[in-house]
This record gives structure tokens, sequence and C-alpha cells, in this order.
């Protein structure tokens, strides 16, 4: 398959500036990303690049003087194990849960071990709001629960609740390649109780969770909201992240709409995680 690489320049390069950028990108179909000061690399299918408008670069939405300038190339599908074997690094996360791929050696003993082998998939871990939702899944009680991991990416967050005492997992994402690797993830970590479905939200209708866990961009968790709400079951709670702290009074109001509770926020750098409740009404 041949790709788009996006080459965008940012002046002066941050850290903040180049995660707002990485998180409009996703939005328009942008599926792997690497920084390296002032540079952001962006990889899309060239397919789905052809359908997105030239404008879409130049309104990209950014801090006054902030300058960017961008230019692309078409390449050939690449060898992305060893792109990201260049580039992955282990995480801990609140050192009781270690995100690892397989090839790396010497790591430290920790009360959880994920080996993830991404390729392209979004959620090693290293991006804030996957960190956030391990970070709330460590935290909260899993035993028994029938969780849903949506816009699943590498299945990262699903192996966790299987690992934490999660009786069943769905695994949902519309990305063919990250469903794939969600596969090859839930195989490489011996998991026996997860799920993987290709799709979206119209998967949930007659399904029913404990726990939904969303990690995906703020368009589609308010497109679907009310979905996610119907399955959820009275009581039950969900964790949403993908979206930055600014969002979170849009993204509340919702989730308020339809009958959830806020029940806890948390922050990374300028991500957010934030928590409801569904009432037993």
């Amino acid at each position: 398959m041949s790709y788009i690489e996006l080459n965008i320049h940012v002046t002066p390069y941050s850290d903040e500036v180049s995660e707002i950028l990485i998180a409009q990108l996703a939005e328009l179909g942008f599926e792997s990303f690497m920084t390296n000061d002032p540079e952001i690399l962006a990889y899309i299918p060239q397919k789905r690049f052809r359908e997105l408008p030239e404008k879409y670069f130049d309104e990209l939405l950014l801090p006054v003087g902030i300058s960017v300038n961008h230019e692309w190339q078409e390449i050939e599908g690449k060898n992305w194990n060893e792109v990201w074997e260049s580039s992955f690094e282990p995480i801990l996360v609140d050192n009781r849960c270690l995100v690892k791929a397989s090839f790396h050696t010497n790591t430290p003993q920790t009360e959880y071990e994920i080996i993830i082998d991404p390729k392209m998939s979004f959620g090693t871990g290293h991006h804030q709001t996957t960190y956030l939702m391990i970070s709330a899944l460590l935290n909260h009680s899993v035993q028994g629960l029938k969780v849903l991991d949506m816009g699943c990416g590498t299945g990262v967050l699903a192996i966790l609740a299987e690992m934490r005492g999660a009786a069943k997992v769905v695994a949902i994402d519309n990305d063919e390649w990250a469903y794939r690797n969600t596969l090859e993830n839930i195989d490489i970590n011996g998991c026996k109780r997860i799920t993987a479905l290709l799709g979206d939200a119209a998967l949930l209708q007659g399904k029913s969770f404990d726990m939904i866990l969303a990690n995906i961009n703020l368009n589609i968790l308010l497109a679907d909201m009310e979905a996610y709400g119907a399955s959820l079951k009275p009581n039950g709670v969900i964790f949403i992240s993908g979206i930055l702290a600014n969002d979170i009074d849009t993204l509340s109001s919702k989730a308020q709409s339809i009958g959830l509770t806020k029940i806890g926020s948390e922050l990374r750098d300028s991500w957010a995680m934030v928590s409801f409740r569904k009432s037993n009404n």
C-alpha cells in the first residue's frame, strides 16, 4: 500500500503545539506520527489523502505567533516494524504497568507487563491520552466486569483490562490495520477473554457493558456518545480520552445530556481523561 508522508515544519516548535497538530491530523485520518524538533512527520494512505482538500492543511488551528509550513511526498509501504524498533521505547505507567515491544530486553519487573508490536496502530502508551487511560484502569476495579475498548488501536487497554481480571472484553476499531494489530497483540500476550471486532459504534446495538474505555477524538466521541450511553449498564463507568483539556466542558455537556454524571478528570500536559457514571434510574 502506498502512503503519503506529510512533513510539517513548526516555528517555534514545542511539545504542546506538536500534540495539538497531531490530534488535528488524526481527526483527518492520519495513522502514524513521528516528531523531531522542528518537524512532525505524519502518514496516511494515499487513497485517503486524495480525499482531503489542500485547504485543510492551511487552516490548522494554532496559537497566534506559530508558523507552520508543510510539504508532502508519496512513499511505498515501509517495514513499519523497523521504523518502530528505531523509535519505540518502553514506557512505565504509575510504576505498575510496563508497555514494551517484543524486542525490548533488560526491562524492569512490574505488576503488569504488556507486549505491544504496534506497527502503525495508535496506542503504545507513549501518547498522553493512552497513558491516562492505562492509569485509570490501574486505579479502578475491573475484576469480573464486562469491558468495552472502543477505538482499540493496538488493543493495549483491552489487554490490560483482561490482566486486571475483566470477565469479558470487546475491542472495536474501524481501521482494519488496527483491528489486525489488536488480534496479533492479543495472541502475543496470551489473552483468552478478548473479542476483537472490525467496525464502529453500530456494533454496540444489543450489547451491554459495565465499563467502557473510549480513547478516540472529540468529533467521534460526540457523535457516538448516545450509543455508548445506551450500551453502558446502570451504575457503569465510562473513561474517555483523546481530547484536549479545553474540550472537557463540551464533552461533559454531551455526556450529561444523556444521563451520565461526571465523576472525575485527569490531565497530562494539554490532554485530558474524563470519567462518567450512569445512574441507576
